[in-house]
């Protein structure tokens, strides 16, 4: 099965796609959701909505868990006096994540890893600030004077561990191909969200390889996902030729998209000055391998796969 993917994907980059990638994005959003709700719709019925959702929160404010109104983000000062750690539950080159509490209620509190990286982590600030949504995991406070933000704290980890996860008991019955499927349209809508978010079309730069861009989500204990670090994401703009690379390496693998990869030949030295810039078809190019993962291997996968994977060839 993954050589049939792989076979995909070479189809997919031999030759030009005249649909616009902001389309062809819609195009697989909109087969993924006929798969889900018509194609074998009387497999699965969903419950009944328990209540009317609350309303989202006015910028600036949140609310989580019990709480019945929306409370302004933390400031630097409710942070140091109103947050006490308990454990550091992950590190990465920008942030020490640690699992915290504030009154009486898990948190996750981020905190800078050194003054070198300050200017990636006020990014990733900003970018929680502005992108608050359903797509986007919920902002309580921060704090730039002292490097540090707090968010909601999500206990089933990043997608990394989705397996483990599926596996506990407590959600084997989840482990069906509809509530993977629902996973997979779940992600790229939010790859559609930051493709035309209020800031512009981001790429998300952090996801050179599988790993890299499952740590990049967390799943909520109501089974959705969310983006969680937004450290890495550039902006295009086609309309005045502003395009993007993700760093200043070479990247390689068959996971990043083609247009990532070196293309002057093995022969030929990687000078960053010279590798050519991109936009955001390279977070399209990635479906696939994400969605083939996160549907896994459960009885009725296969058979989504064999309609997913005809999509990029459209």
């Amino acid at each position: 099965m993954e050589k049939k993917l792989q076979g995909s994907k070479r189809g997919f980059s031999q030759r030009e796609i005249p649909i616009p990638p902001a389309a062809l994005l819609l195009l697989a959003m909109v087969l993924m959701n006929i798969l889900l709700y018509l194609y074998l719709d009387h497999v699965f019925v969903s419950p009944p909505p328990s209540g009317v959702e609350a309303r989202p929160c006015p910028f600036g404010t949140f609310r989580m868990g019990q709480m019945k109104n929306c409370s302004p983000w933390l400031s630097c000062e409710s942070l140091r006096t109103g947050v006490r750690k308990l454990k550091r539950v992950g590190e990465g080159a920008v942030k020490r994540v640690f699992l915290s509490e504030w009154k009486e209620q898990k948190v996750a509190l981020s905190q800078l890893t050194s003054p070198e990286v300050k200017e990636d982590f006020l990014h990733g600030v900003k970018m929680l600030k502005s992108l608050q949504s359903e797509h986007v995991v919920l902002l309580i406070g921060y704090c730039e004077d002292d490097g540090t933000f707090l968010t909601e704290y999500h206990p089933l980890g990043t997608l990394k561990t989705l397996e483990e996860t599926l596996n506990l008991p407590k959600y084997q019955s989840l482990n069906t191909w509809h509530h993977r499927l629902k996973l997979a349209i779940n992600y790229v809508n939010i790859i559609n969200y930051l493709h035309t978010s209020p800031l512009g079309t981001l790429v998300m730069c952090d996801s050179n390889d599988l790993d890299k861009m499952l740590s990049q989500y967390l799943l909520t204990s109501s089974f959705r996902i969310v983006a969680n670090d937004l450290d890495a994401l550039p902006v295009v703009n086609k309309s005045n030729g502003t395009l993007i690379k993700c760093g200043h390496r070479e990247l390689v693998g068959e996971f990043v998209a083609p247009e990532q990869l070196w293309p002057y030949g093995e022969e030929t030295p990687f000078y960053d000055e010279r590798m050519p810039p991109y936009d955001e078809k390279t977070d399209i190019w990635k479906i696939p391998d994400v969605a083939s993962f996160l549907l896994g291997h459960v009885e009725g996968s296969d058979v989504v796969r064999f309609h997913l994977f005809e999509i990029p060839q459209a």
